[in-house]
């Protein structure tokens, strides 16, 4: 009997503790990860390193948690004493001490997942009947006047929205219509300041619904049923700035545009008035561009006219010639009258005083109808409306830019005399 207890005895196996440390964590590894797990915050710090210790109880036990620093960086909250939270995360045995702990890789408020469930629920049933279809969703005005703001009076967002407007467009009235944006009574006030908004006459270009970040309980009411229907009865275009970048809510989904923070919501209401200003400018330049270009293009024409009406010599010479023709026509008739009428037309004596009177009076008036054509072409009418006759020292007319060089004598006839000029330049 001896022999057999000393052989059962010499077969049980004797564990280092570091080894029975790592086959513990191995098993609890094997049997229960990932686990999640609720409970109470107690004795929560934060280290240095960013890494956070806290124990998580109930009435029936406790765990040690370890919360490193890349998971704690995610935490859209700051844990305390007392709240009741879900974690996430990998059961272990910290072989230095042998202590059982919950290494956290998530953390969130207890209850969180039923309120997400809810959210999930509520969005597919409005989605279903088309209150998020982009076919009803309207572009921002370009140029806002008046905006209508929809937040709390104490919320941070009120103060970040108004600084944003006046910074970039600060000729943009602003009309505010307070609300909760937390809470039970949250929802029903923002309905209300919603509809207010919408009543006023002249509805603004544009409306504001903003509140700052935080849990999804404090972001509830923005999920609220009676609230997304109201947002989509907007008469204007409505932007949606709840929460920070990775919140979502309801309103969102159902607001015209949504912006990731509250300022981002003014920024994308308000075109800075720089922009505007400077794009002004370019439309000034470009119309004094165009002006300018017509005006020159009316000078040329107008310099053309005016060499074409100051030099009428060619034409007062042709009509020199047609008026010296007719004297000669004239008198060539005058004279062949009287040789016919002595050849023996002796009978018409006493009508010849009144036929060649007659026919001297018509040469007469045509005679001086041309004359009074030719004073009209006079060059000293032209010269009388303000212009000049050049000619070099020889009489020539100097009717082109390229007979001058610099230094040349020139003489300019004008309507009172004449004076002598010398080319400057050229």
């Amino acid at each position: 009997m001896n022999e057999i207890l000393q052989g059962a005895s010499s077969a049980t196996r004797v564990w280092a503790v570091g080894a029975l440390c790592r086959a513990v964590a191995d098993a609890l590894e094997a049997r229960f990860n990932p686990v999640t797990v609720q409970g109470e915050i107690s004795g929560f710090s934060r280290a240095s390193s960013g890494h956070c210790y806290f124990s998580l109880k109930d009435q029936n036990g406790q765990l040690r948690c370890a919360m490193f620093r890349r998971a704690a960086s995610l935490l859209d909250f700051s844990p305390r004493d007392g709240d009741q939270v879900e974690v996430r995360g990998r059961v272990a045995v910290y072989e230095p001490r042998g202590d059982l702990q919950l290494v956290v890789e998530s953390l969130r408020r207890a209850g969180q997942g039923a309120l997400f469930e809810q959210f999930l629920q509520r969005k597919a049933r409005l989605e279903a009947e088309g209150l998020f279809d982009n076919a009803r969703k309207r572009p921002l005005p370009v140029l806002p006047r008046r905006v209508g703001l929809v937040t709390s009076l104490g919320a941070a967002a009120l103060h970040d929205v108004v600084t944003a407007l006046r910074r970039r467009a600060p000729h943009v009235e602003v009309v505010l219509a307070p609300a909760a944006v937390q809470g039970a009574q949250a929802p029903a006030e923002l309905v209300a300041a919603l509809r207010a908004l919408y009543r006023l006459q002249p509805v603004p270009d544009a409306i504001l619904l903003v509140r700052g970040g935080g849990s999804i309980e404090d972001l509830w009411a923005f999920n609220d049923e009676m609230l997304a229907r109201t947002i989509a009865q907007s008469p204007v275009p409505l932007v949606s700035g709840v929460g920070h970048e990775t919140d979502f809510t309801i309103a969102d989904f159902c607001a015209d545009l949504r912006a990731p923070t509250p300022t981002a919501a003014a920024e994308l209401v308000a075109t800075p008035q720089r922009l505007w200003l400077e794009a002004l400018d370019l439309i000034g330049g470009r119309l004094n561009d165009a002006l300018g270009a017509r005006l020159d293009a009316l000078g040329q024409r107008l310099d053309l006219a005016s060499g074409r009406l100051g030099r009428p010599s060619g034409l007062v010479a042709r009509q020199h010639l047609g008026l010296a023709h007719q004297a000669r026509r004239l008198h060539f008739a005058v004279h062949s009258k009287i040789f016919r009428l002595g050849q023996g037309q002796q009978a018409l004596e006493t009508s010849l005083p009144l036929q060649l009177g007659r026919s001297t009076a018509q040469r007469r008036d045509r005679l001086e109808r041309v004359a009074a054509r030719l004073q009209l072409l006079d060059p000293a009418l032209v010269l009388q409306r303000g212009y000049a006759w050049l000619a070099d020292p020889q009489g020539r007319a100097i009717t082109r830019v390229g007979q001058l060089a610099a230094g040349d004598a020139v003489r300019a006839r004008l309507a009172d005399g004449s004076v002598d000029l010398t080319v400057d330049t050229h």
